[in-house]
């Protein structure tokens, strides 16, 4: 798959979508705002336009997100759960983490340190 770029953002936001094992994982870089949010939240389907059943997002590259970004993974989250299946987090940086923790996104999406463990958990 390719990587997705915010054209007017070169170099602060990008999102790479790829499948491992039938997993969707989709790493991201930069900051996570409501200029990319529209971005992420297509990174998170399927080239069909579906929601696919796993993702794991991989975030050690987020550097700052704000409840944009918590919307959009709230809303990947409920989809993802009305097809029983299931969104991780992986890698967050401690600032990301605090933030998932203060609005309680981690006690319904689980926070794993890295990908490999988001992935086999």
């Amino acid at each position: 798959m390719t990587d997705i770029q915010k054209e007017d953002r070169p170099g602060r936001f990008s999102v790479q979508p790829e499948v491992v094992d039938g997993v969707l994982v989709v790493t991201v870089h930069g900051e996570i705002d409501h200029d990319v949010k529209d971005v992420l939240s297509q990174a998170l389907t399927s080239e069909e336009g579906t929601t696919p059943p796993r993702i794991v997002a991989d975030l050690s590259g987020v550097t700052f997100m704000d409840s944009s970004g918590i919307n959009v993974f709230i809303a990947a989250h409920q989809r993802v759960s009305q097809t029983q299946g299931w969104l991780r987090i992986a890698g967050a940086q401690e600032s990301v983490v605090r933030l998932l923790q203060m609005v309680g996104v981690d006690t319904f999406i689980p926070c794993h340190p890295t990908v490999e463990r988001a992935l086999n958990a």
